[in-house]
This record gives structure tokens, sequence and C-alpha cells, in this order.
């Protein structure tokens, strides 16, 4: 534990920083509960929600209690230690007015940035919910949770923010989380799905959306609060925060008009969901980036982007032949594959302080992917020996906010 004066705190860096909190916050709840709830069936909205906030409370509390020293406390290439277990170096002395402070952030306050990084745990792990919507068991789904943050999330974390973490070392770079968070949870959500197995009526018999207008509403949130996701990884009201806002609104705006127009070329017709899917393709591209490239190369990689998650959740998805209920693969595993691998294109060494090399980066996606999906299906097949992991057939068909939680959306 490392304690300073209260007076070395860089307050500016430190108010930027709790407000960047509060935006990531906001991309989970309510953001990524309107987004996947208007887009189930009306018969699971209660369900998708109630899994949405239950993941997040659920992870934030493993996360206060192994996750965050597993991933930012040293010890070695591959793990933290437990020296951080139950937020216990966390302290605040008034009296002799000093405050704990991470290796990581010796100029914030250690709680802050904690919770910070809590932040982007919660909004990872329920990201994989959108695979397993309207058929995964509520007590399957919260034992996987609150496994996955701390068995395959944390680990990921530490191999690439923490600084002796073997990709951090390699020279892999990550900005904001394309590989942490988004090939991360892109790639265990394909396993979940398909381990669950389809949907009943998949590819027979159309899923009509709840609400497209709860996931406008939804993929608004999710855009401003990236602003705080990825400007708040600067850790400082800086420059470079000042750089990673900019380039994630322009990446943002060319993947939506990005995948508009390809969908409108091969479709016929622009959609709505089109545009928001092409939005947060946009985004998820941009993540690893945002710190390192300059305005141009943050639109190259939106344009990209749209036109790589137009094709994952859409050509890719039906070669695969996985009920990935509301494209997670598709869009956030594609958009952070794309996105991890272009930052070492467009990356700007006078920005980034490093030369990126795409080997580096594909070592990178490589090894989240493949640690993702093995630790994924481990984990299922170890939860399966306990209770099972999908709804019986009845429940599935009435609905899960009814069979699980005796409520309905009315």
């Amino acid at each position: 534990m490392q304690m300073v004066q209260m007076a070395a705190i860089d307050k500016a860096d430190t108010a930027w920083l709790l407000v960047s909190t509060v935006l990531v916050l906001l991309m989970t709840l309510p953001g990524i509960a309107l987004f996947y709830a208007g887009l189930v069936r009306r018969k699971n909205v209660v369900n998708t929600m109630v899994a949405v906030f239950a993941v997040a409370a659920m992870v934030a509390l493993t996360w206060f209690a192994l996750g965050y020293s597993l991933a930012f406390s040293k010890s070695s290439a591959w793990l933290g230690g437990l020296e951080r277990a139950w937020f216990s170096p966390m302290r605040l002395d008034a009296a002799a007015g000093t405050v704990s402070v991470s290796h990581l952030a010796p100029h914030l306050p250690e709680s802050l940035y904690a919770l910070f990084q809590m932040a982007f745990a919660v909004i990872t792990t329920t990201l994989i919910i959108g695979a397993v919507v309207e058929r995964m068991r509520f007590s399957a789904l919260l034992l996987f949770s609150a496994l996955w943050s701390v068995l395959v999330y944390a680990p990921v974390a530490h191999w690439v923010w923490e600084s002796d973490g073997w990709l951090n070392k390699l020279g892999a770079l990550d900005f904001a989380g394309g590989a942490v968070v988004h090939v991360n949870a892109g790639v265990s959500a394909l396993v979940c799905a398909a381990m669950l197995g389809r949907r009943q009526g998949y590819g027979r018999q159309a899923f009509e959306p709840h609400s497209l207008g709860w996931t406008a509403m939804g993929a608004a949130l999710l855009l401003i609060g990236w602003f705080g996701f990825n400007a708040g990884s600067a850790l400082s009201a800086d420059g470079r925060a000042a750089l990673a806002m900019l380039v994630t609104m322009v990446a943002a705006a060319a993947g939506a008009l990005s995948w508009m127009l390809v969908e409108w070329w091969v479709r016929g017709a622009p959609t709505l969901l089109g545009v928001l899917s092409g939005l947060i393709g946009g985004l998820v591209a941009i993540t690893p980036a945002a710190g390192f490239v300059q305005a141009g190369g943050a639109v190259a990689i939106g344009l990209i982007a749209g036109v790589a998650c137009f094709w994952g959740a859409t050509w890719l998805k039906r070669r695969l032949g996985v009920d990935d209920s509301l494209d997670v693969f598709g869009v956030h595993g594609v958009g952070g594959i794309a996105g991890s691998l272009l930052t070492a294109v467009f990356a700007d060494r006078a920005i980034a302080g490093v030369d990126a090399t795409v080997l580096n980066q594909l070592v990178a996606v490589a090894a989240v992917a493949l640690y993702s999906a093995v630790g994924s299906a481990i984990l299922l097949t170890l939860i399966r020996v306990v209770l099972p992991l999908r709804v019986t057939a009845q429940q599935e068909l009435d609905g899960l906010d009814v069979s699980l939680h005796q409520e309905s959306q009315n």
C-alpha cells in the first residue's frame, strides 16, 4: 500500500475521472439494459433487464473481493496477487492528510482508480448477456458471470494493462479495451451461444424486436458513456483525453454511415437498427486506438469497422450457424479484432510514443480470444454439472419474464 499526501493528488484529473467513471457506468445502466431489452421479444424484456442489473451488481462485488487485486497487483506476468483483495489497501487518513494510491495512477486516489476499472469489468461481463438472452437459466447466468469476471476478465486485464503483464511488456497497444473488453466478451459470447444451442424457432420464424425506440435510446447512452470509456482511459484531463474524445465521435459517425450504406446497397433499404449497429461497431473498433491515432485514422477505422461488423453480423453469423441472439460476437468480437489490428496500421508514433506492429496486435488478439474461448467453455461445462444451463422448453415458449420472474412488460 502506498500512501501520499492529499496535496499530491491532481484535483483536475481526479474530477475528470470521477465524471468518466459515471459515464462508463451509464453505458451499462441503463445503456446496455435498454439496448438489449429493446431487441428481444416482448415476453423476455423483464428477464433481459433483470439479467443486466443483477450481473452488474454481481460483478461489482466480485471485483471488490478478488477481481481488482488479480488484475492490478504486481505479481507475475500472468496474474496479480491478493494484496488488494477486498479493497484492503484503500485508505484515507484525514488526520494525517494522506490517501492511498495505485502504482498505475499515483496522481489519483486508488479508490477512484479501482472504481473506474470496476465499471469496465461490469460492462464487459454484461455484454455477454446479449448472446444468451431468451434461453439461459438465470441462476446459471449469475454463476457464470461471477466466475468469468474473476477467472477470465481479471487475468486478461492484467496481461494487457498491468505494467508487468506479458502482453503489456510485448508492446501490444490497447488504450481502452479492444482486446480486454470487446474481443474477450465477443469470443466468450460466441462460445456461450454455441454451447447453449439455438432458440426454439431460430431460422424458421422472425424474432421481432420489442422496441427499436428503446434500443435507440440505449445506443445514445452508450455513445455518451463511451466518451468516458475512451477519454477517461487517459487517466488525466489533458490533450490525450481530448483527442480520444474527438476520435471516438468521428469513428462512431463513420461506422454508422458505413454500415448504413452497405446495408442499403445489399438489402435495398437503410434501417435504424443498421445505423445503431454501425455506430456501436465504430465505437468498438476505435476503443483500442483512441489514445494513439489522429482524427483521419479514426475515420478510416470507423469506415472499415462498419463494413466488417455488418459482415460479422450477417454472412459470418450464417456461416457459423450459432444463435448469437443480439450479435455480440458479430459487432463486439469482430469490431474488437478489427480495431486492435487497425491500431497498428493507424497509430501515430508522435502520440503513442512507441511503434505499434501488426504482429504484436495479432498475438494479443489471438491470446485473448483463445483464453476467453477455452475459459468460457470450461466454466460452462463445470456449471452444467451443478445445474442446467438452459430453461425448459415450456419456459422458453411462455417467455422468461413470467416463467422465471413472475413479472411481465405491460
